[in-house]
């Protein structure tokens, strides 16, 4: 055979490749409405357990190698989950015959929830001055709205929930109300006006970005606020999920907030920053690599294309920001004083530190 006919046949495969996929998630389909009618859970860890050893046994037989098994198979998987997943939520219907509203759909965490409330039977509108989305009611100002709906989501900039907050309180919708902010203590008078308001108001935090398909793994920040029906409505919402719902109060949150999101993008925004300002030119560490870096790299990447507005008002607004900061420069300025005194047990210290600090928490995940 020439090349191209191996070409052609390789075109050929990677089309029947594809079409037992689409077998693959047409089966998984089915497989979610039998454990949906016999109320088993979406996930079976021993099951994927189960998928993945066979793959690595039969790509050992196939001479393969079974990193790819596992890796091809792995991908199948989630994709299956998502599947299911999706399918258990729309099944669910919790807003079946509800309407909600989402002030700032139109942004990208907005989006999310417009689509994650209509799958589940919500008929959403969105109030939004740069436009709604396809498929969807919408107004371009949310206090043009009687405030009817059984839901009500502000999915807007740290810098306008605040306000909004303050005059819904003024009007104390009869709905559920919750915010969807990254920080709570910014929020603290107007979540404060509501509850004096007496409005059914909780508040949510979303640990995952956007373009997240399975929540699976993935965490639900739940803020109580005092009304218990507010809250487990809002937690109902995600019940149908393999997402964990976590319940905290409004300072604990901020506090731990300051450490999973302020540190980690202080500490991105700090080595992208030193390597900017180091004088060697990108093409010339771009030929340069080592696992270490090339991870670092990938996840710096991501963090400098985030939205600068965003990141500063989470190191900013933040009452407890200043601490994990602070805890930053004091690690460096320990490291680097070890590193000049040429210290190796002030620095073996840190390192052993370290691999306690993971121990501990992979215990703490693991019960």
């Amino acid at each position: 055979m020439n090349l191209d006919e191996l070409r052609s046949s390789l075109s050929e495969l990677d089309g029947e490749l594809l079409a037992l996929v689409a077998r693959r998630q047409a089966l998984s389909e089915q497989v979610a409405a039998v454990k949906r009618a016999t109320g088993r859970a979406t996930r079976d860890f021993a099951r994927e357990r189960e998928v993945i050893l066979r793959g690595r046994t039969t790509a050992e037989r196939l001479d393969l190698p079974p990193d790819l098994a596992e890796s091809l198979l792995r991908q199948l998987i989630q994709s299956s989950l998502a599947t299911q997943e999706a399918a258990r939520v729309a099944a669910q219907g919790h807003g079946s015959g509800k309407r909600a509203l989402v002030i700032g759909g139109r942004g990208k965490m907005g989006g999310w929830f417009v689509e994650f409330l209509a799958s589940q039977g919500f008929q959403v509108t969105i109030a939004d001055p740069r436009g709604g989305l396809p498929g969807y009611d919408q107004l371009a100002d949310w206090q043009d709205d009687p405030l009817d709906s059984d839901l009500i989501v502000l999915a807007t900039p740290l810098s306008a929930t605040a306000g909004i907050l303050k005059q819904l309180a003024a009007r104390a919708p009869s709905g559920v109300i919750f915010d969807l902010g990254s920080l709570k203590t910014p929020l603290r008078a107007g979540l404060d006006a509501l509850v004096q308001a007496g409005c059914r108001v909780t508040s949510l935090h979303p640990m995952f970005g956007p373009d997240t398909q399975l929540l699976s793994g993935r965490h639900v920040i739940f803020i109580d606020l005092g009304h218990a029906g507010a809250l487990a409505e809002a937690q109902a919402l995600f019940a149908p999920t393999m997402a964990e719902r976590v319940v905290m109060g409004l300072d604990e949150h901020d506090r731990l907030i300051a450490y999973v999101l302020g540190l980690s993008h202080a500490l991105n925004i700090a080595f992208f920053t030193a390597l900017a300002e180091s004088g060697e030119a990108a093409p010339r560490l771009a030929r340069l690599s080592s696992t270490t870096f090339d991870a670092q790299m990938d996840v710096a990447s991501r963090v400098a294309a985030e939205s600068p507005d965003l990141y500063f008002e989470i190191q900013s607004l933040n009452d407890y920001g200043g601490e994990s900061l602070l805890a930053l420069q004091q690690a460096v300025e320990r490291l680097l004083g070890a590193v000049r005194d040429k210290n190796a047990a002030a620095f073996t210290a840190l390192m052993e530190r370290g691999r306690a600090y993971f121990d501990v928490r992979a215990q703490a995940r693991a019960g």
